[in-house]
């Protein structure tokens, strides 16, 4: 009893559960009869696939059986019955649900054309239930069915015919009847909103719903279309390739969209997986998409002064030393940012509101007047001078923007002196960040990664390594994996006045050796290859100018730093450059104006890949195995 918890005191617990296994059973129906008076049978049938002799032995009889592990996340179907469903089941509990009317019970079940009876009982002194009786037989239907005696628990068929109809909404062709009845969804206590929408002339009938009415979260949430009382595809917050909601909000978990309607049958798939992808169903997404922003919005102002007293409640103390004007100011941004983001998640707003009561705090006076106190003549002189041409803002902005070049440089010179150093994962991202540190020109946001560049990068690094190794610039095109670097091919564009056609006429090759690695002759010269290469490919139109860099921990001093490329008719295609990590951190310094000695005690403490997780806090990456397949 103690393993099983509230299923065996709470009634409408057990029944959910015993119906939640029904729909795991691949039933589409289930019928629940409730007496009104105690030592009458409560009945549970449904015609899912039912159970075998021996599976009933190793599923039902085992009490912490794990559905999950044995059988999966998806629910197989009985014969006839076809569909894609999720299971509810986990721990393997919900079963003995009958327990809670009653010391025993009897299963009736129907598989494979072999019938079943068990009596199953928890008056053993040895185990906590056993099968007490067992018969067997022949059978032309699948399905189960639950009886047992009520000599406790007794409940109440109109409260649990509300529970389960809010728990068990979400596809119409699973029908859950408590003594014959059953609730329409347009007579659900949860209904919050009914509202015909029209596409041309497609007609919608979208029903929002709180979810919350039903005392415990489904399996699915989100919004589900209804073809002809049938349901498309699974309950999602995806619409299309766009999702409305994230699904871990507290508004995704507690509502849910019903969207019916008898006009999108010719969109939908054969198999009823989906939607096809046409036109008209993104014109549908949008308008259900502009429905749902509406009816958060109207919840968002419903539930405004709930939300202030929760977050008022949390920063009390903060907002008690606050001004008049700055517990006003703090009240009107939690009451904007509530209705302009209302799916926003909690800590999301305890971070925006903990910002502003700071910014209030400093707009008082006594933490600037404590700082303005310590600065000096030729800070304050330096400071009046910044604010009479500079907003706040544009000061934030730029500091911003120092930091995080600074903390990109400290990193890539901590890292690359370790030849153990991932130089694809982590030199890479840091070095392609750092692109200003080879020349301002390539600093622009122009530069990127296109159509031509890609082909003219499979027609260059195709020749030097395996098709496999080659395959990771389907994910990452401005990357290529080279034998011992990386290398990333980006470039700008411009309209050609005479073709009014878009061409590549400026190529950035920065190839990356790994930490530790000292450069030679043989790296110049493949180098060069890549500039030949590059403007002779046949992929890039025009006469693109090609700039390479190789980048390594040191260099032969028998092998000039920079070289000229050019044609057999003397014309310059580009310029070969071999440079050092140390070099790009020494050429940052003087861009930066000598900041980073200024302020490395900032950094000295900070490990190189700390540094790197701050830049990029949940890197994706993608890891290759000696053969070149993805791991």
């Amino acid at each position: 009893m103690r393993t099983l918890g509230a299923l065996v005191h709470t009634p409408d617990i057990a029944l959910t559960e015993l119906v939640a296994n029904a729909w795991d059973a691949g039933a589409t129906k289930v019928d629940i009869f409730i007496p009104e008076e105690y030592h009458q049978k409560l009945v549970v049938v449904d015609n899912g696939t039912g159970l075998s002799k021996d599976q009933f032995e190793q599923r039902w009889m085992k009490l912490g059986y794990n559905r999950l592990k044995h059988q999966g996340k998806n629910v197989i179907f009985p014969p006839g019955i076809s569909g894609k469903r999720i299971a509810y089941g986990r721990n393997g509990v919900g079963r003995h649900g009958l327990l809670c009317f009653g010391t025993e019970y009897t299963v009736l079940t129907s598989n494979e054309g072999k019938s079943s009876k068990f009596v199953v009982t928890t008056l053993n002194e040895e185990q906590p239930f056993v099968i007490k009786d067992a018969k067997y037989g022949n059978s032309n239907v699948v399905g189960t069915r639950l009886e047992v005696v009520v000599t406790k628990n007794l409940p109440k068929a109109e409260k649990v015919l509300k529970i389960i109809s809010a728990r068990f909404l979400h596809d119409p062709n699973f029908i859950v009847s408590i003594n014959k009845q059953t609730v329409n969804l347009e007579e659900h206590s949860g209904l919050i909103d009914t509202t015909e929408l029209k596409v041309g002339k497609i007609v919608l009938t979208a029903h929002f719903i709180d979810s919350l009415k039903s005392s415990k979260s489904t399996a699915y949430q989100g919004i589900a279309f209804w073809q002809s009382n049938r349901l498309v595809g699974e309950p999602s917050w995806i619409l299309g390739f766009e999702a409305v909601l994230d699904g871990r909000t507290t508004f995704a978990k507690r509502y849910t969209v019903v969207i019916k309607t008898n006009d999108l049958a010719e969109y939908v798939y054969e198999d009823w997986t989906g939607f096809k992808k046409v036109e008209t169903m993104d014109k549908v997404y949008k308008v259900v998409s502009d429905y749902i922003f509406k009816m958060l919005g109207e919840i968002a102002k419903e539930n405004i002064e709930e939300t202030k007293l929760q977050v008022t409640n949390d920063f009390k103390k903060e907002i008690a030393s606050l001004s008049p004007l700055g517990k006003f100011e703090v009240d009107e941004v939690i009451e904007a940012i509530a209705l302009a983001h209302p799916t926003a998640r909690p800590e999301s707003l305890t971070i925006a509101v903990e910002a502003v009561i700071n910014l209030e705090k400093t707009r008082s006076g006594k933490e600037l007047m404590a700082k303005l106190a310590k600065l000096s003549d030729a800070d304050i002189d330096g400071l009046r001078t910044l604010l009479d041409k500079w907003s706040i803002k544009d000061a934030l902005i730029v500091l911003d923007e120092i930091h995080n070049r600074l903390s990109v440089i400290e990193a890539i010179r901590k890292l690359s002196k370790d030849e153990n150093v991932d130089e694809l994962h982590v030199l890479h991202p840091l070095v392609t960040e750092a692109r200003w540190l080879f020349g301002p020109e390539f600093e622009s946001a122009e530069y990127a990664s296109n159509r031509q560049l890609h082909s003219a990068v499979e027609t260059v690094f195709k020749k030097r390594i395996s098709k496999e190794v080659f395959n990771n610039h389907k994910q990452r095109p401005d990357i290529v994996l080279l034998n011992d670097s990386t290398a990333s091919v980006t470039g700008t564009e411009f309209f050609d006045s005479d073709s009014n056609l878009s061409t590549v006429n400026k190529v950035l090759i920065i190839e990356l050796k790994r930490g530790a690695f000292k450069l030679t002759r043989s790296e110049r010269n493949q180098a060069h290859g890549y500039v030949e290469d590059f403007v002779n490919c046949g992929s890039l139109i025009g006469s693109p100018y090609v700039e390479a860099f190789v980048v390594g921990d040191q260099f032969s001093e028998k092998i000039t730093p920079i070289s000229t490329v050019q044609n057999e008719n003397k014309i310059e295609l580009g310029k070969v450059r071999i440079t050092t990590f140390s070099q790009l951190v020494d050429t940052a310094e003087r861009r930066l104006f000598g900041l980073r000695q200024k302020l490395n005690e900032r950094y000295d403490e900070i490990p190189g890949m700390d540094l790197f997780d701050q830049k990029y806090p949940a890197q994706l990456t993608v890891d290759f195995k000696k053969d070149g397949t993805n791991d």
